[in-house]
């Protein structure tokens, strides 16, 4: 699988909800950093993660668009509340082993009506 046909692999199972599956894309020592959040460690913190997204909001990835280069795969992306952001992927042996992401972690509480922060 290429980077791009990975990360498009991602987004169906992200849009699924599928965190076990999703979890199956990453390397056992994979690090998914989404720069609003402390870096997860390890595929079954990755899953752990999606797992308690996935029960806390109701999020749909829109691709803009995906750029390959070499091993790595960058999304732009929307969501259908006006959130936006964007994916670096970084693929190996077909499985991701570095992703970072970029959104606005404040507007997603907001439009998904959850706790703000108190500090």
């Amino acid at each position: 699988m290429t980077p791009k046909t990975l990360v498009e692999e991602w987004v169906r199972l992200f849009n699924e909800g599928n965190a076990q599956a999703l979890g199956q894309l990453y390397a056992e020592e994979a690090i998914n950093h989404q720069v609003a959040n402390s870096p997860l460690k390890g595929k079954k913190a990755i899953i752990n993660s999606f797992e308690t997204e996935f029960a806390t909001a109701k999020m749909t990835c829109i691709v803009e668009h995906i750029f390959e280069d070499g091993d790595w795969a960058i999304m732009e992306w929307k969501d259908p509340l006006g959130l936006r952001g964007c994916g670096f992927f970084q693929i190996s042996e077909g499985k991701i082993v570095f992703q970072r992401g970029y959104w606005d972690k404040l507007s997603f509480l907001r439009v998904h009506n959850l706790p703000l922060p108190t500090t």
